[in-house]
């Protein structure tokens, strides 16, 4: 017989507090259209975007995280010595060590908590929350902070027209919590690494650093690829982590998928049939495709205009580089 004491955890989790930054400076499509053969309506026909933020020198990962953080830990009615773990997604910290978990931790004033860094692209929020839940029920920590947060203007080729308008910066944050109650769903997770060349890095860092290469890696994509993938693939992922929550498309009060593109927010809601009831995010219009950010932050602006409330229930799924995808069903805060 084992002599391991059990674990003493929460017997749920549930998200707390949501809290999102977006940078300062807002950068229409006119500003796209000046290092690209395109025009603004094709733009908005083909992904839905009318604007994006970019972040300013200040405005790096660690500042945007902490803004966001702050506000989630105050939204959870919590303070930061509370927090017992700090888990961050993104995959645009330039500085491969040490984890900018483990600054952002220490700027919020989280005292000694786990602290650590996930590379999952667009579904890194999902993985972050699945996460976060598995260590509040397990015990090892009572209240976990997760953040999305990203700088892709950094990692974007502006004379790519496939990819150029699509991407912004900005960092969103939850706090997840013990609960009596199942608020956090099983997560339907995945990956398909036989798709990896269709979302990637255009070179390796090693390649810019011996001169093989002159441009500054950027993020490329098969355009048609991921679209498809996208709304025939996910649309099963996000029925699974319905069926796997126990409930139908018409028990749902809120979608939030990744803020990819419109196209595919909109297909995927008709390939789900969900009905007219449901609130769909489509933060996207205004805030581009933020990768690991977009969920929390397009969770925290349907908050906070009123378009959804707390206690709803909400599908989230995230999809991205790998392939990699996450889908669960939340309780909103």
């Amino acid at each position: 017989m084992s002599k391991i004491k059990p674990s003493q955890g929460s017997p749920y989790a549930r998200i707390m507090g949501v809290g999102g930054y977006r940078p300062t400076r807002v950068v229409p499509n006119e500003v796209i259209l000046e290092t690209i053969d395109s025009s603004d309506e094709w733009i908005r026909s083909r992904s839905g975007i009318s604007t994006r933020h970019w972040a300013s020198e200040d405005e790096t990962v660690t500042a945007m995280s902490v803004e966001a953080a702050g506000k989630a830990i105050a939204d959870a009615g919590l303070t930061p010595d509370q927090i017992g773990g700090v888990i961050v997604s993104t995959v645009s910290h330039f500085k491969q060590t040490p984890a900018v978990a483990t600054e952002i931790a220490d700027k919020i004033g989280a005292v000694k908590p786990a602290a650590f860094d996930i590379s999952a692209g667009c579904a890194g929020f999902g993985y972050g929350l699945t996460l976060a839940k598995g260590m509040v029920v397990e015990g090892s920590a009572e209240y976990v902070l997760v953040i999305g947060v990203e700088r892709l203007s950094d990692l974007t080729d502006l004379e790519d027209r496939a990819t150029a308008f699509l991407f912004g910066d900005g960092a969103g944050a939850v706090v997840v919590g013990p609960s009596k109650d199942p608020r956090i769903g099983p997560t339907v997770w995945g990956s398909e690494g036989d798709k990896s060349e269709t979302i990637k890095q255009t070179v390796p860092w090693t390649d810019y650093r011996n001169g093989s290469v002159e441009r500054f890696p950027a993020i490329t994509q098969e355009g048609q690829a991921v679209f498809r993938w996208a709304v025939f693939e996910m649309a099963k992922v996000a029925q699974q982590a319905l069926d796997a929550a126990g409930i139908t498309a018409d028990d749902l009060d809120v979608f939030i998928p990744h803020q990819a593109n419109m196209r595919i927010i909109d297909s995927m809601v008709k390939t789900l049939k969900l009905p007219e009831h449901v609130t769909v995010a489509r933060d996207v219009e205004t805030t581009g495709n933020t990768s690991a950010a977009s969920i929390p932050l397009a969770m925290e602006r349907l908050l906070a205009t009123g378009k959804a409330k707390s206690g709803d229930t909400a599908l989230v799924i995230g999809f991205g580089a790998g392939l990699v995808y996450a889908a669960t069903v939340v309780t909103l805060p």
